[in-house]
C-alpha cells in the first residue's frame, strides 16, 4: 500500500512547492524595496483582470502546452528530450513551407495540413538523436542540447539566404497568405456575442493544444503503444524481458514528443505572426521541461502547469512596465519553481509521506500460518 494517496502526489506536492517558490520570490521582491503583496496583485492583475490579459496568458500557455506534452511522453520512457526549441523551430519551416506554397482558399482547410507539416519537421529533427540513443547509445540530452543549436542555425541560414523576399532586409518569409491566417478568440468569441480583446494574439491553436492533450492522454493511457512506452519506462530490463524492444520505443517516443513540440508553430508562427521570423520559440522549448516537471508528466497536469507559466509570463510584463522591478525576476522565479518543483522535490515529499504515514493506523502482528506435518 502506497505511504501518501495519489491525490497528494498530484495536488498537494506541486501545490506546496509552488507556494514554497512564490514565499522565496516574495522575500527577493522585498529585499529590492517593492511591496511583494502589490506586486503579486499587479501579475494577477495583469495576467488575468481583463481579456486582453487573458489572451496573452492564454497565448503564452498554447505554446508550452505543446512543449509541456512534447517532454512528458518522452519521460514516460525515462527520456529526456530536451531539444523541443529546436523541434519546435523546424516546425515552424514546416508550416511556412505549407502555408507559403499551397494555395488554400480557407484556413480551416490549411490549419490540419500545417499541423502536420509542423509535426513532420518536429518530429524529423527529433530522428537523428533518437537513431544515436537507439543504436549508437550516444545520450538523448547531449544529442538534443546540440540539435537545439544546429536547428537555430539552419532556419538562421534559411532565413537569410533562401526565404526571405528579395527586396526585403529583415530575415523573415513573408507574410502567409490572408487564407491562411488563424482566427483569434476575439473572432471565435464574437460568434457567440461574448467581448473579448481584439489585440490579444490567443487564437485557435489553443483549441488544437486542448485536442493534444486529449490525444496524449489516450495515447499513454489507451492504448497498446502506451502502456509499451511506460513499461519501458518503468523498467527496461522487465520490458525486453516481455519483448518490447528498446530501440522501436526510443524512436517511437522520440518521433511524437518532436512532433508535438513542433506543432507549437501553429500557434506561434501561423497564429501570431503569420510569417516564420528568427527566435519565434523565445524559450518556450526549454519552458516545456518545467512545465513537464511540474505536471507530473500527466496532459491535465501540463495544462494547468502551462496556464501557470503562462500567467508568470504575462504578469510579469506587466509588473517590468508599472514597478522597478526587473522583468529578469520572471526568470528568477520559473527558476524557483522548477528548484522546488524538481531538485528539491523530496525536500516537500518526505515530511509528507511521514506526516501520512503518522495517520495511519498500525498494522497488526500477521497470524502464523500452521504448518502440518505428512503424518496428520
Amino acid at each position: 500500500m502506497d505511504a501518501m494517496p495519489k491525490w497528494a502526489d498530484v495536488i498537494l506536492i506541486p501545490l506546496i512547492s509552488l507556494l514554497l517558490a512564490f514565499i522565496v520570490s516574495g522575500l527577493i521582491v522585498f529585499a529590492i524595496g517593492e511591496n511583494p503583496w502589490r506586486a503579486l496583485q499587479i501579475m494577477i492583475s495583469g495576467a488575468l483582470g481583463s481579456t486582453y490579459g487573458w489572451g496573452y496568458t492564454l497565448y503564452y500557455a498554447t505554446n508550452f502546452i505543446f512543449t509541456g506534452l512534447a517532454v512528458a511522453v518522452a519521460f514516460q520512457a525515462r527520456l529526456f528530450n530536451i531539444g523541443g526549441e529546436g523541434q519546435a523551430t523546424l516546425g515552424g519551416l514546416g508550416v511556412a513551407m505549407v502555408c507559403l506554397y499551397i494555395p488554400f482558399p480557407h484556413w480551416a482547410m490549411a490549419l490540419p495540413v500545417a499541423v502536420l507539416g509542423a509535426a513532420l519537421f518536429g518530429a524529423l529533427w527529433a530522428t537523428i538523436p533518437a537513431y544515436l540513443q537507439a543504436r549508437r547509445g550516444s545520450h538523448i540530452v547531449i544529442t538534443t542540447i546540440m540539435f537545439n543549436f544546429i536547428g537555430a542555425a539552419f532556419l538562421n541560414y534559411l532565413l537569410v539566404e533562401v526565404l526571405r523576399p528579395p527586396t526585403s532586409m529583415n530575415p523573415a518569409t513573408a507574410r502567409f497568405p490572408e487564407a491562411t491566417n488563424l482566427p483569434t478568440l476575439h473572432d471565435v468569441l464574437a460568434v457567440f456575442d461574448i467581448s473579448f480583446s481584439r489585440a490579444a494574439p490567443a487564437n485557435v491553436a489553443f483549441f488544437v493544444a486542448i485536442l493534444a492533450c486529449f490525444a496524449v492522454w489516450v495515447l499513454i493511457w489507451r492504448t497498446r503503444l502506451g502502456y509499451q512506452i511506460r513499461a519501458y519506462g518503468n523498467s527496461e530490463s522487465a520490458a525486453i524481458y516481455a519483448g518490447i524492444s528498446p530501440e522501436k520505443i526510443i524512436m517511437i517516443v522520440m518521433l511524437i514528443s518532436g512532433g508535438l513540440a513542433g506543432m507549437m508553430a501553429i500557434n506561434n508562427v501561423m497564429g501570431e505572426a503569420e510569417r516564420l521570423i528568427q527566435n519565434a520559440t523565445e524559450g518556450a522549448g526549454f519552458i516545456g521541461i518545467a512545465v513537464a516537471l511540474m505536471g507530473r508528466s500527466h496532459p491535465i497536469g501540463v495544462f494547468l502547469a502551462a496556464l501557470l507559466f503562462g500567467f508568470l509570463y504575462q504578469g510579469g510584463a506587466e509588473l517590468a512596465l508599472t514597478t522597478r522591478i526587473p522583468a529578469d525576476l520572471i526568470v528568477v522565479i520559473q527558476a524557483l519553481v522548477i528548484l522546488f518543483t524538481g531538485a528539491l522535490d523530496n525536500m516537500v515529499r518526505a515530511p509528507l509521506k511521514a506526516l501520512f504515514l503518522s495517520f495511519r493506523p498500525p498494522e497488526g502482528p500477521k497470524p502464523e500460518r500452521k504448518t502440518t506435518s505428512p503424518a496428520e
